[in-house]
């Protein structure tokens, strides 16, 4: 009886184990993507961002609740054609987990945006963007901060306009994401 219930125990353990690893996650996807020279993989603190002097009070309230943003993007081209299906269907299948809620998409011209987050109304874990062009591929931005709720980071969409676009550290992204496509 003794051999029986350890034999039960010993599924129920592997069982639960390989239950808890197949669903895939946000986290897992950016860290076994970044070694794929199809992405460019960048994590970006909030502090690279200055918004201009004039922007709204609750605009930097937005802002000032923004800790970093990690970024991912796959670059499309005529030779990863396939790869970019699969990847794209990957993201696709992770963001419908029911832990990510809608915040709003947006359709226009062959690009998609998909705003969801993780966490309740009241404060957000995170907040996940997901843009993709027929053209050049798509991108996924995990941003993270304190105190987020869905009112501020709205406030902070509608003022991006209001970002320094001269900013020094945004160039130098801009830059790299360029050279790499």
């Amino acid at each position: 009886m003794k051999k029986l219930t350890n034999y039960i125990i010993l599924i129920a353990i592997a069982i639960a184990t390989l239950s808890c690893g197949s669903e895939a996650s946000l986290q897992k996807y950016y860290i076994d993507s970044q070694e794929n020279e199809n992405f460019i993989s960048v994590d970006v603190p909030a502090s690279i961002i200055k918004l201009k002097d004039d922007v709204s009070p609750e605009a930097k309230a937005a802002y000032k609740s923004l800790k970093k943003m990690n970024v991912l993007a796959f670059t499309k081209n005529d030779t990863n054609l396939a790869e970019y299906k699969i990847e794209n269907e990957k993201v696709k299948r992770i963001l419908k987990n029911d832990k990510f809620k809608e915040l709003f998409r947006m359709k226009d011209k062959g690009r998609n945006i998909l705003v969801k987050y993780e966490g309740d109304d009241v404060s957000m874990d995170e907040v996940i963007v997901y843009a993709s062009d027929k053209e050049q591929g798509f991108a996924l931005v995990r941003i993270l901060g304190d105190e987020m709720t869905p009112e501020k980071i709205m406030k902070l969409g509608e003022s991006i306009k209001d970002i320094d676009s001269g900013n020094f550290g945004l160039k130098q992204l801009e830059g790299f994401i360029k050279n790499k496509s």
